[in-house]
């Protein structure tokens, strides 16, 4: 009979382990972001494989080293630096997250322990998926970057089961965030139909379960008014489904005010549909083959041609604007448990 597989307990102390700090420095490994003293450098995610070897105590990082590295992450590296685009810059924060869970993961360290170190994960990468998401797919991936934000959420979800009663304050935004980034999902609904009634009763909730009921009835008029006044993390979660839902309101649109001589404004489908212009808003409605005629719109259903996924694009009305005067790591400790 096998005995009981024992968990390792990580001893490092700084950001990155010793051993690969210096392997990294005779390759000329170290990222642009990481050079100056060693405390810069952080440990990058090394896939685990069949076969390969357990990684030793020194390897690992302790649940405080590891919600320093990440506040470390979301401070000096998440600033804007001259010589880096954007995306790349996001490209390296999350791959250093990846490491960071996967220590989480090798350790075991669930609870709130755990929950912190997600949670501040989780605000960095919606953050990043909102400004990123106009970029090429050559420079932003935005499939990989969707699966990381997925396997976070499902980690803190965990850590947050593993408080059994003793819940976690900022659970209940972390539970909305969820639901809105899974929008029209009736698995995910059920999952949160599951939490306690307290936490299903908070406004977070409330608000997130609103919305997804309103875009699950087709009520795009309350799904886009609702979602004008979403705060900013959560509007980062759900704008993924933005582009898809006002493609999904021209169709509805196209058949309910299908006539000859039915005029709608464009201006007035501009604010309904919370576009940031109305050049954006003509181009939307073009793009779906509808007749513009001296700034009306003419739905006919006959003529709508669904051109399928719409592009996700930043916008500064439901997502941008609502940020205020702050820094990223201000913000996330301000909302973060």
């Amino acid at each position: 009979m096998g005995g009981v597989e024992e968990v390792p307990t990580g001893t490092c102390r700084e950001m990155c382990p010793a051993a690969e700090l210096a392997r990294r420095r005779r390759q000329r490994r170290l990222h642009i972001l990481e050079l100056g003293p060693p405390e810069q450098a952080v440990k990058e995610y090394s896939r685990p494989a069949a076969g390969k070897e357990r990684p030793r105590p020194e390897e690992l990082r302790p649940p405080p080293v590891l919600l320093a590295t990440v506040r470390h992450l979301l401070g000096q590296a998440a600033r804007s630096h001259p010589d880096l685009s954007a995306a790349e810059q996001c490209a390296f924060v999350a791959d250093r997250l990846r490491a960071v869970r996967l220590d989480l993961t090798v350790q075991r360290v669930s609870g709130r322990p755990c929950a912190a170190v997600l949670e501040r994960s989780l605000v960095y990468l919606l953050r990043a998926g909102h400004q990123l998401c106009g970029e090429p797919p050559a420079r932003f991936d935005a499939h990989l970057h969707r699966a990381q934000v997925q396997e976070c959420f499902a980690a803190l979800r965990r850590a947050y089961r593993d408080e059994g009663d003793h819940r976690i304050a900022s659970e209940p935004l972390f539970q909305a965030l969820f639901l809105l980034y899974n929008l029209g999902s009736l698995d995910a609904l059920w999952q949160i139909l599951q939490l306690p009634s307290h936490i299903r009763a908070s406004p977070e909730l409330s608000t997130a379960r609103a919305i997804n009921l309103a875009y699950l009835e087709h009520n795009f008029a309350r799904f886009f008014r609702l979602a004008r006044e979403l705060p900013y993390l959560l509007s980062c979660a759900l704008h993924p489904h933005v582009a898809g839902a006002r493609r999904l309101a021209l169709l509805t649109f196209s058949h309910g005010f299908s006539s000859r001589n039915c005029r709608y404004p464009l201006a007035r489908l501009t604010h309904l549909l919370a576009v940031d212009r109305l050049e954006e808003a003509e181009a939307l409605c073009q793009t779906q083959g509808l007749m513009m005629l001296e700034g009306n719109v003419i739905f006919q259903k006959g003529s709508f041609k669904d051109s399928g996924h719409l592009q996700h694009r930043p916008s500064c009305l439901l997502v941008d604007g609502k940020w205020g005067e702050t820094t990223l790591q201000e913000f996330t400790e301000a909302i973060c448990s």
